[in-house]
């Protein structure tokens, strides 16, 4: 009885080794896909049409949500600085008192960003959800994604996947144990794509007739910039 003990001990110990060791890896491949994607330099980000700022929560609790204004602040940084030409806000809309996307429009609006030119996507319920839809619902196969920098990695990972040119702005990151958590949570977070894309073919909850995009005119281009 005590040998079959140990060996289901030692097997068990076994499983969750290879276990952490496959979560490892994929969360490391994950980075390794997004390498060089990830800019914390707005003036160093190339233009892309739009930017997509993912959603999250404003408060939590009766506390502002510490990765909401970072994001925030990277999608207008991005338009006032003609690294974008619009937005296009996606989040979950889950009832008419959680509205993920008209809470960061009226936000960029209060900006300075003008309405017209920040797109809601009322399904964007997942970080799959907003890119694929990104492309088949808004039409853009180039773009820059807004979002915290561990977050980053997995929407362009996403984004490869689907044949996106994409690039990612890493808002500033929260600190302290709530950041540890969600860093944690971000591992299986990556390992449930890997598995989404490549072996499930997960699709959007939602997809539908397609949308526009309106684009703010470029600037006008200096004579004494090369052709």
């Amino acid at each position: 009885m005590v040998k079959r003990i140990r060996q289901f001990l030692l097997f068990s110990l076994l499983l969750s080794f290879l276990a952490a060791c496959t979560l490892a890896g994929l969360d490391r491949y994950v980075s390794y896909v997004a390498k060089d994607r990830v800019y914390t330099d707005v003036n160093a980000i190339p233009h892309r049409p739009v930017a997509i700022m993912l959603g999250t929560s404003k408060y939590i609790g009766k506390r502002i949500n510490p990765f909401y204004p970072p994001r925030l602040q990277g999608a207008v940084a991005l338009f006032d600085n003609d690294k974008v030409q619009a937005i296009i806000v996606s989040g979950d809309n889950a009832t008419r008192y959680y509205n993920e996307p008209q809470t960061m429009e009226n936000d960029l609006v209060r900006a300075g960003v003008p309405r017209r030119y920040v797109v809601k996507d009322y399904a964007g319920f997942r970080t799959l959800d907003s890119v694929v839809r990104a492309k088949r619902i808004f039409g853009q196969d180039a773009m820059t994604i807004v979002s915290q920098g561990f977050h980053c990695e997995r929407a362009i990972y996403i984004a490869r996947s689907m044949d996106i040119d994409a690039l990612c702005l890493s808002a500033d990151n929260a600190s302290g144990l709530a950041a540890v958590k969600i860093r944690l949570r971000e591992v299986l977070a990556r390992a449930k794509a890997v598995l989404d894309i490549n072996v499930l073919n997960k699709q959007p909850k939602f997809l539908g007739q397609q949308e526009q995009v309106i684009l703010k005119a470029p600037p006008p281009r200096s004579p004494y910039e090369n052709p």
